[in-house]
C-alpha cells in the first residue's frame, strides 16, 4: 500500500478510546537495551512523572556529565558513555551510578586513536547490559570492543579496528551492542581477513562471558557507507531467533540469532541505515531519510510482513509505504498495533501498524534525533536543542516541555533516548546525566536484581544437523598461545543440537598442529610475520571451519619482492583494493594508490594489536601534482601526499605539502599531535624509523614517541629527530603503515624489530 506523506486530519477520538483499552502490566526495573527490554521504545512501567522542573520539582538527582547515547539500567545501577576532559587530557569515559542516589560508582576512561571522528561526536554508540551477569558492553569510536563487570573491571575486549580491519569512518556514527541468550553481537563494518576478507558489512556475535567469536555473518552488498549505527533486534518469527537489523549497503537483514546464517533481506534505501527497526509480533517497521531505491524522493517509512520471509522479499513483503517521510535517525516504537515515529525535523507521527494510516502529528521542537518511548499512558522524547518533551496521546499534544542549556547560556545538545527503570526517568545531555522521578515514590533496586537468563530450547530429538559452529570462530593470537577449539551443531531452525563429539580437525595456512581434541598449537620457527589460516571441524558429512590469525616472533621485514603485483601482502590489514605490490624501478615496493574519493586517508596495519616494545622502519616516497619553485629558490609541492610509519597506535608522517614531520594519534583531533620543520625531496625517498617507551608508572606514566627521518642512502642520524610525550599513553598497538593521498604513494623495506 503505497502512502504518499500529505496532511492528515488529527484523527484524536478514536485514539482515545483505543488507550482507554490498554490494561496496566507490572513495571519492569531494568532497561537493558537501548530501546527497553523488549527493543520497542515501550515500557510497562506506572507511576512515572508527568512533568519536571530543571530547578527541582521531579528532579531526583543530576550529575555532571557529558553525553550523547541513552544510558542503560541493570542490577541497581545507570550506566552510560560519553567523552570528559579538555585538550591533550581528552579521552572517551564509561561510568555508572547508584540509579537511586546518583553516588558515583566508578568511571572507565580510553584513549581516542586510529580515528578521523570529532570530539563531539565521542561516545556516540550506546551501551547494552546483560541482567544475568550484569556485564556492560560498549563500542567506542575507534572500534575498540569492551566488556565491564559490575565493579568496572574489563572482563574480556577486542580491538575491532586493529585486529579485524574496521571502519571508523569520520562521521561518528557507532554501533549500539545487542544481547541475547548468551551472546552479545555487534556490527563492524570492515575489510578483515580470512574467509572475511574484503570490504563489508557484517554482525559478529561474542560469548557475553569470555569474548569468543561465535559467528560472523556474511559481509552484504556493496558497501554505501563506511558508518551507521541502525541497532538490530531479536525477534521469535516462524518458530526461529532472528537478529533483524539495517545495514550500510541500504539493506534490512534478518539472520539466524545462534548461527549468523541469513534468512531473509529487504532493500530500503541508496544509502545506509542508521534509524533501528522495530518487530511486533512477524510485523517490522522501518525508516530512512535517504534517496529510495526505486523513486526519486528522499525518505519512506515501511510496515514489512515477516511471516515465512525468505530470500529476497524487497517486492513481496512490504505491506504499506509512506513516501517523503524523513525519518533517518528516529527509530519508531510500537504498541497495541501503533507505530509511532518521529522524522528528522521532530514531527512525531501516530500511524496505524497494518495500513500506515496516519492518526496524528505533533511537533516538538526542530530537530529529531532521540527516540520517542511508551510509558504510562504518556510519550516521552528529547529533541537536539535542548528540549525534555512529554506528549499527551490522547490529546496529541505537548504537555511538558523543559529546555535545558549549558552554562554559557546556549542549549545543551541532546541525543539520547529516554531510559526508564525503578519507576524513573533517565537521559543524558551535553551538560549533565539526569534522574527525574516522585521523590516520594519508595526507589526498589531489588526488582531489577540479577537472574539467569532463560536457557534456549533444544533441538527436538531427531532433528538433524544443519550448521557445525566452530567456537572460536575468529581468533587473533601468537604463535607461542595454543587455542582450545570446539564445534557445535544447530538444526535447520537454529535450535542447539549440543557439542560435537569426535570431530576430525584440521588446521591449514600455517605451520603447527591441531590434536584429536581441537587443541592447535603453532610452530613459531616457521612463521614470520602474520599468517592467516583455517582451522576445519567434519564429522558425518558436516563441516564447520574457524578463521586463525597469527602473529610470529619478531623480527619481521618485508622488501615486497615475493608479493605478486597487484596483491597486498599476505596477512595485512586496511589494505583492500588500496596498497597493492607494484614494480618500479625495476624493483617491487607497495603502492598505495590515489584515493578515488573521500578522505584519501589509510592506516595499513601488519600485526595484531597487542604488540609493543618494538621499532618501526620504512623507506617512503609521496607523489604530488605540481612541482614549482619560488623565486627565493624555495621548493614548493602542491597536491602532495603524506607518508608515514605505525608504532603503538602513533603515527609519525612526513607531510608533503606543509614540508614537516608529524607526530600524532588522533586525526581529526591532533590531541598530543605536534608537527616540526623538515625539508624533504618528494621525488626522493625517505626512511623513517620510530619506537615509543613508557615512563613512570601510576598516574604518572606516560609514552615517550621517538621518531628519525633520513633520504634514504644517507647516514642514519645518530639521534632522534623528534620526541613526544603522551600523558595519555596508549599501551598497545599494531605496527603499520600510513598514508594520507590525494597522490599515489610508495613504501619499501618496512621492517619491526625488537626495541633495544
Amino acid at each position: 500500500m503505497l502512502m504518499q506523506r500529505i496532511p492528515v486530519a488529527t484523527r484524536v477520538a478514536c485514539w482515545s478510546l483505543l488507550l482507554l483499552l490498554l490494561v496496566p502490566a507490572v513495571a519492569t526495573a531494568q532497561w537493558t537495551h537501548w530501546r527497553g527490554p523488549q527493543q520497542n521504545g515501550v515500557s510497562d512501567a506506572t507511576g512515572l512523572i508527568s512533568s519536571w522542573s530543571k530547578d527541582g520539582a521531579n528532579l531526583i538527582w543530576r550529575r555532571d556529565f557529558t553525553g550523547r547515547s541513552t544510558p542503560v539500567l541493570v542490577d541497581g545501577r545507570v550506566c552510560a558513555n560519553g567523552r570528559a576532559g579538555e585538550d591533550i587530557l581528552r579521552q572517551e569515559v564509561v561510568a555508572c551510578w547508584d540509579a537511586g542516589t546518583g553516588e558515583p560508582l566508578w568511571e572507565r576512561r580510553f584513549n581516542v586513536y586510529h580515528t578521523a571522528v570529532p570530539w563531539n561526536r565521542v561516545g556516540w554508540g550506546a551501551l547494552a547490559a546483560d541482567s544475568e551477569t550484569g556485564h556492560v558492553y560498549a563500542q567506542f569510536v575507534n572500534g575498540r570492543f569492551v566488556a565491564f563487570a559490575p565493579d568496572g573491571e574489563i572482563a574480556w575486549e577486542w580491538r575491532l579496528h586493529e585486529d579485524f580491519g574496521r571502519f571508523s569512518g569520520y562521521g561518528g556514527r557507532t554501533n549500539t551492542p545487542v544481547v541475547d541468550e548468551d551472546r552479545v553481537i555487534t556490527h563492524v563494518i570492515s575489510a578483515s581477513w580470512g574467509s572475511n576478507r574484503g570490504g563489508g558489512d557484517r554482525w559478529v556475535a561474542f560469548d557475553k562471558r569470555t569474548g569468543e567469536i561465535l559467528w560472523v555473518s556474511e559481509k552484504g552488498s556493496r558497501l554505501k557507507d563506511l558508518n551507521t549505527y541502525s541497532t538490530p533486534s531479536v525477534a521469535e518469527i516462524d518458530g526461529r531467533r532472528q537478529l533483524i537489523g539495517g545495514g550500510a549497503d541500504g539493506w534490512l537483514y534478518g539472520l539466524d540469532v545462534r548461527t549468523g546464517e541469513q534468512i531473509w533481506r529487504f532493500h530500503l534505501s541508496q544509502r545506509g541505515l542508521n534509524s533501528s527497526p522495530v518487530v511486533d509480533g512477524t510485523k517490522l517497521y522501518a525508516a530512512h531519510s535517504e534517496e529510495n531505491i526505486d523513486t526519486g524522493v528522499m525518505g519512506r517509512v515501511v510496515g514489512i510482513e515477516l511471516a515465512g520471509a525468505s530470500g529476497d522479499i524487497t517486492k513481496t513483503g512490504e505491506m504499506w509505504r509512506i513516501e517523503e517521510l524523513q525519518a533517518g535517525f528516529v527509530s519508531p516504537s510500537v504498541k497495541d498495533g501503533v507505530v509511532y515515529i518521529a522524522d528528522n525535523s521532530a514531527n512525531l507521527f501516530a500511524l496505524d501498524g497494518k495500513t500506515g494510516e496516519e492518526h496524528w502529528e505533533v511537533n516538538y521542537g526542530t530537530v529529531g534525533k532521540g527516540s520517542p518511548v511508551l510509558a504510562d499512558g504518556r510519550i516521552y522524547l528529547t529533541e537536539v536543542n535542548g528540549h525534555v518533551v512529554v506528549i499527551d496521546p490522547k490529546k496529541a499534544e505537548v504537555t511538558s516541555n523543559v529546555e535545558l542549556e549549558m552554562p554559557d547560556g546556549r542549549y545543551a545538545e541532546i541525543y539520547s533516548s529516554i531510559a526508564i527503570g525503578y519507576g524513573r526517568l533517565y537521559f543524558t545531555t551535553e551538560e549533565g546525566i539526569y534522574s527525574l522521578g516522585d521523590p516520594s515514590a519508595p526507589f526498589d533496586a531489588s526488582a531489577g536484581a540479577l537472574a539467569a537468563n532463560p536457557k534456549p530450547e533444544m533441538a527436538p530429538a531427531g532433528a538433524k544437523a544443519a550448521t557445525f559452529q566452530v567456537i572460536p570462530n575468529a581468533v587473533v593470537t601468537t604463535h607461542d598461545q595454543p587455542v582450545d577449539f570446539r564445534v557445535h551443531a544447530f538444526d535447520a531452525q537454529g535450535h542447539p543440537l549440543g557439542e560435537v563429539e569426535g570431530a576430525t580437525w584440521s588446521l591449514s595456512g600455517v605451520a603447527g598442529k591441531i590434536d584429536a581434541d581441537g587443541v592447535a598449537s603453532f610452530d613459531g620457527s616457521k612463521i614470520t610475520a602474520t599468517v592467516n589460516a583455517t582451522v576445519t571441524a567434519k564429522k558425518g558429512g558436516m563441516e564447520g571451519t574457524a578463521d586463525v590469525r597469527v602473529a610470529g616472533p619478531l623480527p619481521w621485514s618485508w622488501d615486497f619482492e615475493d608479493v605478486p603485483v597487484g596483491k597486498p601482502p599476505h596477512g595485512w590489514l586496511g589494505v583492500g583494493k588500496g596498497a597493492q605490490a607494484h614494480d618500479l624501478d625495476g624493483a617491487k615496493v607497495l603502492r598505495q594508490p590515489k584515493a578515488p574519493r573521500g578522505a584519501p586517508r589509510a592506516t595499513i596495519l601488519a600485526g595484531p594489536s597487542s604488540m609493543t616494545g618494538y621499532e618501526v622502519q620504512a623507506d617512503v616516497k609521496a607523489g604530488y601534482k605540481r612541482k614549482r619553485t619560488r623565486s627565493n629558490g624555495t621548493v614548493v609541492f602542491s597536491g602532495a601526499s603524506d607518508a608515514g610509519i605505525v608504532n603503538n597506535g602513533y603515527t609519525m608522517d612526513l607531510q608533503g605539502a606543509q614540508q614537516r614531520l608529524q607526530i600524532q594519534s588522533w586525526t581529526s583531533e591532533r590531541r598530543m599531535r605536534q608537527v616540526f620543520p623538515f625539508e624533504w625531496d618528494l621525488d626522493s625517498w625517505y626512511t623513517l624509523k620510530m619506537r615509543v617507551d613508557f615512563e613512570g608508572e601510576g598516574d604518572a606514566r606516560k609514552a615517550i614517541i621517538r621518531g628519525k627521518a633520513w633520504k634514504r642512502g644517507d647516514s642514519e642520524p645518530a639521534g632522534w629527530t623528534v620526541e613526544v610525550e603522551d600523558p595519555l599513553p596508549i599501551d598497545s598497538g599494531s605496527p603499520g603503515l600510513y598514508t594520507f593521498a590525494p597522490e599515489e604513494t610508495f613504501f619499501d623495506n618496512f621492517s619491526v624489530t625488537v626495541a633495544r
